[in-house]
């Protein structure tokens, strides 16, 4: 059986190529979901760490889809973004024996830790399928091993938002993992393309790659639906080169605080005042107090809107130049896709 075959095994109302959105954290919610699932993709719910506010998120896409006939007697047909470290097991597993997600969608945690939740989740809700997010080819094979997922994310280095530190783009990352499976006799793991991909050609070149289907965050960044400042959007639109436009680095989330994110993690963003200070070797303390300073004093106005706030977003945000439905950006990529592998057979 192909993986995507697989895939659809329990993902029975997808249209190929596959199309996920990203679970971005305070951003991904209903509205997003319910768009990019009735768009024949995996909408997602992005991680939410109040347990009221996601279950009304989760009761809202419920209703939508079931208006919509989708089919929820086995499982709700979205997925669900965990940030696994500093999050309450039980909690989350009571929450997924309710809903029962298509998918719950595992990142930054360690091997044992995700064994102990991909164990409780097959245990608590069984229908739900098991995806683990990693970011290079040691992580994916020991998360492979320990785990046996019903997919790796692999998330190349161009991702927006946080992402294993030390990785590569998914040029080199989705096959060498999936070489490595196979040496390993687990080849049967699907692997799914993250970062970097915003348009048909991504999605083309990923599936050449080796990937089932792609996932797409910082494009989605431009839907209607997704929920994001209007001000936040309009630096989306306004980037341009984006190797130049973002930059990616710990310091995004060192700003107003020590940093609680494991050291194996880093984070891109639209590049700001902050990665510039600190590219320049300012000193932290330095560029908190500079930061602060321009907020609240006469400077304030001097202060562009990726300085006031990290604006994550990927290398691929030069490709987003409008709000569009995010059905819309599903059809495009789709067919913009099919047309470039048909393309690409004619140098065969």
């Amino acid at each position: 059986m192909s993986h995507l075959a697989t895939l659809k095994t329990y993902l029975p109302w997808i249209q190929t190529p596959l199309v996920v959105n990203a679970p971005m954290s305070g951003s991904a919610k209903s509205k997003l979901a319910v768009a990019v699932t009735r768009g024949g993709g995996l909408g997602q719910i992005g991680f939410l760490d109040d347990m009221h506010e996601l279950s009304t998120e989760l009761e809202t896409t419920k209703k939508a889809l079931q208006e919509s006939n989708f089919d929820i007697t086995k499982t709700l047909p979205i997925g669900l973004g965990v940030i696994v470290f500093g999050s309450q097991m039980d909690a989350w597993m009571q929450l997924l024996e309710t809903y029962k997600p298509a998918v719950a969608w595992l990142s930054f945690a360690d091997n044992d830790t995700l064994s102990q939740w991909t164990e409780s989740i097959r245990k608590y809700s069984p229908e739900t399928r098991v995806w683990v997010q990693l970011g290079n080819v040691a992580a994916a094979v020991d998360v492979a091993r320990a785990c046996h997922p019903d997919a790796l994310v692999l998330q190349g280095g161009d991702a927006g938002g946080h992402g294993h530190e030390n990785g590569a783009s998914i040029v080199s990352l989705i096959p060498e993992v999936g070489d490595a499976l196979q040496d390993l006799g687990l080849g049967d793991v699907p692997l799914i393309a993250a970062g970097g991909i915003a348009d048909g050609r991504g999605c083309a070149a990923a599936l050449t790659l080796g990937a089932a289907g792609i996932v797409m965050g910082t494009r989605f960044l431009g839907a209607e639906e997704t929920f994001i400042p209007n001000v936040y959007r309009d630096a989306i639109f306004e980037a341009f080169d984006g190797g130049r436009a973002t930059g990616r680095s710990r310091i995004f989330d060192e700003v107003w605080g020590p940093n609680f994110w494991p050291e194996t993690y880093d984070g891109r963003c639209l590049r700001n005042k902050v990665y510039d200070h600190y590219k320049n070797g300012v000193d932290i303390k330095k560029i908190r107090a500079l930061i602060s300073g321009a907020m609240n004093g006469p400077g304030f106005g001097n202060l562009d809107t990726k300085d006031m706030g990290n604006i994550w977003a990927g290398t691929g945000v030069g490709l987003v130049k409008k709000q569009e439905k995010a059905g819309e950006i599903m059809e495009e990529v789709r067919g913009d896709a099919r047309k470039y592998l048909e393309r690409a057979s004619l140098y065969l």
